[in-house]
């Protein structure tokens, strides 16, 4: 019998061929064999394991996704020799294919993995990795256009209950402030230059001249903020959509999708209003998370694609030392 029991409206996947269970003479090694080595373990289990999501998709249906999981439970019978692990896998297959993904699912999961060990464990974890795919518009236009994330969802079942934490990648532009007044510095002498001699200069001139001067061009990069939350207990929701609303409105500048000529104008006053160093960066997301009531804990991570230098510049801040994942 099915423990989770499929949506009214939602496809699921086909079903798996019956097989026939006649195998009660197989030999099964981790109960007719007692360790050699007894000992606990803080966790068995598996990693990179392709499953499939149930996601609303960028157009509001419900649609599986393709998604990586590791699930894992604690060993804490010193004298058994292993878990059960194709039972893990099994509840991987039946609870998330069939059911969208939420907070309640994850709870059955989590406890389920403990109760299908046969007392032999205590603990339990579980993450999966997919990619968010979200509409965006363009920022004048009326053209829209995809945006993938990648997400990575958390979930720990310890004695003192069930913790979840959330994880988002998103790519923005980063303009360098010390580049920005550099170029700034050299329009500056180039105007000096120019007009040594003119003592007085009338506005269709500057405009002109304006028109054919460069100084110096700011030097911007693609840059990547990964944002780790802790979800508060009360939470009843997987809030990675509101995760990475905040960072980017938080950012101003994230990369666009889809752009024409009037759009990538916009882009470029943005980026203008909004250089940064890294640092800059971190605090603006920083900011931007300790406003939000959904979460207890963060890690936040910045990292620019140096265009000037061949490596990166990166700054982390975090609120507390308790983010496992």
């Amino acid at each position: 019998m099915n423990r989770y029991p499929q949506r009214k409206g939602v496809s699921s996947l086909p079903a798996p061929p019956q097989q026939s269970d006649c195998h009660e003479s197989l030999p099964d090694v981790t109960i007719d064999n007692a360790p050699a080595f007894p000992g606990t373990l803080d966790r068995v289990g598996m990693s990179e394991v392709e499953v499939a999501v149930r996601l609303v998709s960028a157009n509001g249906e419900t649609v599986l996704s393709p998604a990586r999981a590791d699930v894992y439970v604690s060993l804490d019978d010193p004298h058994v020799k292993g878990i059960h692990m194709s039972r893990l896998f099994g509840a991987l297959q039946d609870g998330l294919a069939d059911n969208l993904l939420s907070l309640d699912l994850l709870r059955q999961l989590l406890n389920g993995f403990v109760e299908s060990q046969n007392a032999t464990s205590k603990l339990s974890m579980l993450q999966l990795t997919f990619d968010h795919l979200v509409w965006r518009k363009a920022l004048v236009s009326d053209r829209r256009g995809l945006r993938t994330y990648p997400v990575r969802i958390s979930g720990h079942r310890e004695p003192s209950g069930i913790r979840f934490w959330v994880h988002a990648r998103v790519t923005y532009s980063s303009t360098c402030p010390c580049s920005a007044a550099l170029s700034k510095q050299l329009l500056q002498q180039e105007f000096d230059r120019d007009f040594a001699d003119v003592e007085v200069i009338d506005s269709e001139r500057i405009r002109n001249w304006l028109g054919q001067a460069i100084g110096g061009i700011p030097h911007s990069q693609r840059s990547y903020a990964d944002v780790t939350v802790e979800l508060n207990s009360d939470q009843v929701e997987l809030p990675y959509s509101e995760l990475i609303d905040l960072v980017e409105n938080s950012l101003e500048t994230p990369v666009q999708s889809v752009v024409k000529r009037i759009d990538e104008q916009a882009f470029a006053r943005r980026n203008a209003e909004n250089p940064m160093f890294c640092e800059d960066a971190a605090r603006r997301i920083r900011m931007a998370v300790d406003r939000s009531s959904r979460f207890s804990d963060y890690r936040i991570e910045v990292r620019h694609l140096e265009s000037l230098h061949p490596h990166d510049a990166v700054a982390v801040v975090t609120k507390g030392t308790d983010l496992r994942p």
